[in-house]
């Protein structure tokens, strides 16, 4: 792994632990405060800006206090140039598997998710917890 893309996983390791623990400080480290999210999974798309994601965050249980299994990961880190990557990734929150594509931006020397498009699939395994 490169310099780059080391930095770029390491710049993620708040990404995954504040979904897991719910914990939005950790969440805003990583996410740029214009970022949107995108799921077209079921009709009609969302779109939710950060405001709405940090809220849905603190209103949930957290999957670290539920007892859920912990399951996240990077699949492939692409980068065009010093300053624009992109990442695949997954995690599993309660009982839904999501595939990410984050798109980052080096912005003030730290990398910065600007856009995130997912998908989900059931963990059924989860649901019977």
């Amino acid at each position: 792994m490169s310099n780059d893309s080391a930095d770029i996983a390491k710049a993620l390791v708040p990404y995954f632990d504040g979904f897991f623990e719910g914990d939005v400080e950790k969440l805003k480290r990583i996410f740029h405060p214009s970022c949107h999210l995108y799921c077209a999974t079921h009709d009609p798309m969302t779109d939710f800006d950060m405001e709405t994601v940090y809220g849905r965050v603190a209103g949930r249980t957290k999957p670290s206090e539920r007892g859920d299994p912990r399951e996240d990961g990077i699949i492939t880190i692409d980068q065009s140039g010093p300053e624009c990557a992109f990442a695949k990734i997954y995690i599993s929150l309660g009982n839904q598997r999501f595939t990410d594509y984050l798109t980052l931006l080096k912005i003030d020397n730290r990398w910065q998710i600007i856009t995130k498009t997912f998908t989900y699939v059931a963990r059924p395994e989860v649901a019977a917890l």
